[in-house]
């Protein structure tokens, strides 16, 4: 199963971003989905997770009301809205997939993992 994540970019504090993550297979059905990031010189951090039905979703504090992750079953898709970024937002992101439908916040909840998405926020 291999993963894609894409739609990073430069954009200034307060601005907005949408990730997205597909599948190369219709794998998401059954999977729940997350969202990592990573910054230079520390470690991948949990950012938010959602259910295989997209109705169970969980968030860290610091995006909490800033950030929305949804899924489009039909798609094969998830996606991260992320509105007032702040410079401390930018890490490279990267989407994962867990082999059941619920998943927490840990790393090894997740077994496919797609490459990451440089989301940079200048100031």
């Amino acid at each position: 199963v291999q993963l894609q994540a894409f739609g990073g970019g430069l954009v200034q504090a307060g601005g907005s971003l949408r990730l997205s993550c597909a599948a190369s297979k219709r794998t998401f059905s059954n999977n729940a989905v997350a969202w990592f990031r990573q910054a230079p010189g520390k470690e991948r951090e949990f950012v938010a997770t959602i259910s295989w039905g997209g109705s169970g979703t969980y968030y860290t504090n610091s995006v909490k009301g800033r950030f929305t992750i949804s899924r489009d079953i039909a798609k094969g898709t998830v996606y991260l809205q992320m509105n007032s970024l702040k410079p401390e937002d930018t890490a490279a992101y990267y989407c994962a997939a867990a082999r059941k439908a619920a998943a927490g916040h840990g790393k090894n909840d997740y077994s496919y993992w797609g490459q990451g998405t440089q989301v940079t926020v200048s100031s």
